[in-house]
């Protein structure tokens, strides 16, 4: 019998979308072979059995593959298209704006500047509702799910409640088709993408430095002049760590955090990772089912 390789998730490695695109990886374990040079000290800690074999990563392991399966099944068809959303905002725009002649910009300057909002908006949009994960209560019993890992590996990066997932393609959608759509009526058939490997350019750069090692033990920092920029992999630990759960929701960028006071580039002494009620989250059947429970339980 043939076996559904996207359907177990085996296509995430050669899915230049997913965040474990083998390139992304490959970047990654470059990035840390540079680290290892210079700081031999961290060898022994970045490879521990400790963290790749910890019950909290055995874990990850096998919900990436589970979860996988229910967003294949279940989720997809719940899941509104970003093209819908553009059509939409453009039949909306035509029938209570009227037609208007399309502006007229170089077409490069078109794209460029659209390749450019999409990737600012999708982050924007990201911030916002990664904070609200967290400062709204009934979002938050969602999101623990995620913040439930005792140690990080990249595929802590999937330890996502279903629940948090839907919010979250429903936020670019909504975002990013409203973006399109407005392109769409303004500039035509003109609109259209910078890409690599058919991924936005600037998603691209920003998953080659190093977005696998934010999910890592790998304590890469970019210095504090660039960190007011940029996240860097261990500004994202930080925000891991049960002393920094209100700071760095950036994804890629620190503007928003910089801008909305929840920016934090200090070096800690130490970074201990999870929630203090994480012993509720150490199954398979609890990460799907506590957030339900504790919503019960007011």
């Amino acid at each position: 019998m043939a076996i559904n390789m996207k359907f177990y998730g085996f296509d995430y490695l050669v899915n230049e979308h997913q965040r474990i695109f083998w390139l992304y990886i490959f970047s990654s374990m470059l990035i840390t072979a540079i680290y290892i040079y210079i700081f031999d000290t961290k060898k022994r800690e970045i490879f521990s059995k400790n963290i790749w074999l910890h019950k909290s990563a055995k874990l990850d392991y096998m919900y990436f593959f589970l979860s996988s399966i229910v967003k294949a099944i279940l989720l997809s068809p719940l899941i509104i298209g970003t093209g819908a959303v553009a059509s939409w905002t453009l039949v909306q725009m035509q029938n209570y704006i009227g037609y208007v002649e399309f502006i007229h910009l170089n077409r490069n300057v078109i794209i460029l500047l659209y390749t450019l909002l999409v990737f600012l908006v999708s982050d924007f949009t990201r911030y916002l509702l990664h904070r609200l994960m967290h400062n709204v209560k009934f979002l938050w019993k969602f999101h623990k799910v995620h913040h439930s890992a005792e140690v990080l590996n990249p595929l802590t990066f999937y330890r996502v409640h279903f629940v948090e997932n839907i919010l979250f393609s429903i936020r670019y959608a909504l975002s990013i088709g409203l973006l399109s759509g407005i392109f769409l009526y303004f500039f035509g058939a003109r609109v259209g993408i910078i890409d690599i490997l058919g991924v936005n350019i600037f998603v691209f750069i920003f998953s080659l430095i190093g977005s696998n090692l934010r999910h890592s033990h790998v304590q890469i920092r970019f210095g504090k002049k660039i960190e007011k920029w940029i996240i860097s992999p261990y500004m994202h630990q930080y925000h891991h760590s049960i002393d920094g759960l209100n700071k760095n929701f950036g994804g890629s960028l620190a503007i928003w955090d910089r801008v909305f006071k929840t920016l934090h580039n200090e070096k800690s002494k130490s970074l201990k990772f999870g929630i203090k009620d994480e012993s509720r989250y150490r199954t398979i059947l609890s990460l799907f089912i506590q957030p339900f429970k504790e919503l019960q339980n007011g």
